[in-house]
C-alpha cells in the first residue's frame, strides 16, 4: 500500500493565546476561533466587561478562556503583567486604532494615537510574549493584525498606512530574529472588515462604494473571514510559515 502524508493538525490543545484587543470585532472573532480548535485563550484589553463577557460566551460554548485587562499602550505594564502568566505559545497582536484625516489635517496628537498603539504597542507587546516563548523554549506562533494598507496606500489613511506598513517590515525583521528559537511571525493583512470600529465610516455610501469597487469579490469583509486563517498560522499547519504576509483582501485592486 502506497503511504501518503498525513495532514498537519490545525489542532490547538495544550498552548495557550493571548489576544489583544480582544473586547469585540476581529479580536472577540480570533479568540473564539482559537478557543474552538482547543487553546486555552486568554482575551486582553482595557475594557474588563468587554473581555468578561467574550471569555464567558467562550466558556458557555465549552471553550477555555480567561479575561486579562491590559493596556498595551504601558510597555512597562505589560511587561509586568505577563511576568506574572505562564508562557504563552501564541500571539494575535490585534490591538489597533485609526484617525482618518486628510494628510495636510492630521495633528501631533492623531499621529501619536494611531503610531503609539499600532505599532509601538505592538512592538512591545510581541517582545515582552516572545520573551516567555524563549525562555519557555517550546516554540511559538506571533500573529499580527496588519492590514491591505500596510501594502498599498489610502486617501486620508497616511497614519494608518504607516503603522501598518511599519508592522510589516518589523513582522519581517522579527521573524529572522526569533526563527533560531523555533518561533514564528506572520501578519494578518485583511481589507475592510465590518466591525464596531469600522461601521461608522460604512455610513458614509460614497466610501462604501469606493470600497466596495476596489474589492474583486464585490463585499465587505467579515470577522468569520479571518478566523481560519488565524487557527492556521497559529497551528503546525503553517510550521514552516514565517516572515510571511497573508492577504486576505478579496481581491482587492490599487488601480
Amino acid at each position: 500500500m502506497t503511504s501518503l502524508p498525513r495532514t498537519p493538525t490545525f489542532r490547538l490543545e495544550g498552548r495557550r493565546a493571548l489576544v489583544t484587543g480582544g473586547g469585540r470585532g476581529i479580536g472577540a472573532a480570533c479568540a473564539a476561533a482559537l478557543a474552538d480548535a482547543g487553546a486555552h485563550v486568554v482575551v486582553s484589553a482595557r475594557s474588563e466587561g468587554e473581555i468578561a463577557a467574550v471569555a464567558a460566551a467562550i466558556r458557555e460554548q465549552g471553550g477555555s478562556a480567561e479575561a486579562l485587562a491590559l493596556d498595551v499602550g504601558d510597555a512597562a505594564g505589560v511587561r509586568a503583567t505577563l511576568a506574572g502568566q505562564p508562557s504563552f505559545d501564541i500571539l494575535v497582536n490585534n490591538a489597533g486604532t485609526n484617525r482618518p484625516k486628510p494628510f495636510t489635517q492630521v495633528t501631533e496628537d492623531d499621529y501619536d494615537a494611531v503610531l503609539d498603539l499600532n505599532l509601538k504597542a505592538a512592538f512591545f507587546v510581541a517582545q515582552a510574549v516572545a520573551d516567555g516563548m524563549v525562555n519557555a523554549g517550546r516554540g511559538g506562533s506571533l500573529i499580527h493584525m496588519s492590514s491591505q494598507m500596510g501594502h498599498v496606500g489610502g486617501p486620508t489613511r497616511t497614519l494608518y498606512c504607516a503603522s501598518k506598513w511599519g508592522l510589516e517590515g518589523l513582522n519581517k525583521a522579527m521573524a529572522l530574529d526569533l526563527a533560531p528559537h523555533g518561533i514564528r511571525s506572520n501578519t494578518l493583512c485583511p481589507t475592510f472588515i465590518e466591525t464596531p470600529l469600522t461601521k461608522p465610516f460604512f455610513e458614509n455610501k460614497d466610501f462604501l462604494a469606493s470600497v466596495l469597487a476596489k474589492i474583486k469579490l464585490g463585499r465587505l469583509g467579515r470577522v468569520e473571514d479571518l478566523m481560519g486563517a488565524v487557527v492556521f498560522l497559529a497551528s503546525d499547519a503553517s510550521a514552516l510559515m514565517t516572515g510571511t504576509s497573508m492577504m486576505i483582501d478579496g481581491g482587492w485592486t490599487a488601480d
